[in-house]
């Protein structure tokens, strides 16, 4: 999987899709931008984006519905949310739709980064431990061991 990560950026504000696209391009991505949902599911429909960076307040949509309908329609995708005006409602609620972070704006270039990585890694463990476990005997009753301690990702969260 040494493909380039390719991320959707969705927000209604140019001016903020074109500074994660300056960011998240220099980090060797294929990066796209939507702003309204019709455009959303176009560009889902055309390709697998392996990450979602959205914005909840938005003038045409509402992005807990748009975080609602792309965990239903496209699960392997990771969704970051980033929004201006948090809420711990609006946090609690992401997370539970499926949304992998819940980022709060004004976001700088290495939070981007960071929280764009940390999806990748996430969901490419969850697809390499989809495909062990299917590839599994199904008549084994002991539970599958999927890798050692050395192989997981060094992952730490940066806590504000």
């Amino acid at each position: 999987m040494n493909n380039p990560a390719k991320i959707l950026i969705v927000d209604d504000e140019e001016v903020v899709r074109l500074s994660y696209m300056r960011i998240l391009a220099s980090s060797h991505c294929q990066v796209k931008q939507a702003w309204t949902w019709a455009q959303v599911a176009q560009a889902m429909q055309a390709e697998d984006f392996d990450v979602v960076l959205l914005d909840l307040r938005m003038p045409d949509m509402d992005g807990m519905q748009v975080l609602k309908l792309l965990k239903t329609r496209w699960p392997e995708s990771e969704v970051i949310i980033i929004t201006g005006y948090p809420t711990l409602e609006t946090a609690k609620a992401a997370v539970t739709l499926g949304a992998y972070d819940y980022l709060t704006k004004p976001v700088g270039p290495e939070q981007v980064i960071d929280a764009a990585n940390a999806a990748m890694l996430h969901k490419r463990w969850a697809l390499h431990n989809d495909a062990d476990l299917q590839s599994a005997a199904p008549e084994t009753s002991s539970p599958a061991v999927t890798g050692r301690a050395s192989d997981k990702p060094d992952i730490q969260r940066k806590l504000p």
